[in-house]
């Protein structure tokens, strides 16, 4: 089969690739925005470590940082200390992101309703 005839099998295909690859690349560029943003978070706020328990609360313990919760594969916790995040990464830990900006995960228990 010739290159002429294989273009001509799949028209359709080709403007659905630039789709494809137009979200991939929008996807691409929002998530490293995100995992830049994360390094200018403030000092006291709440982090989800990304990754295994086990690595994710020794890269918390080594960067000297408060655990809050941890589950499966997300661990949040929370330091008063400049630099967390990158004391984090350093650590070994896989992905780190603003908990409170990626999805209201504040770290913080739920407020009870006042008893009446």
């Amino acid at each position: 089969m010739t290159i002429e005839g294989r273009r001509s099998l799949a028209p359709g295909l080709r403007p659905l690739r630039r789709i494809a690859a137009a979200t991939a690349l929008v996807a691409a560029g929002w998530f490293a925005i995100v995992v830049a943003l994360t390094f200018a978070s403030a000092p006291g706020k709440s982090m989800a470590i990304v990754g295994p328990p086990a690595r994710a609360l020794a890269a918390v313990i080594k960067a000297n940082g408060h655990i809050l919760t941890s589950n499966s594969y997300v661990t949040i916790a929370r330091s008063d200390d400049a630099g967390f995040v990158a004391r984090l990464y350093a650590a070994g830990a896989l992905l780190v992101l603003d908990a409170e900006q990626t999805g209201g995960c504040g770290g913080l228990p739920p407020k009870r309703a006042a008893s009446l």
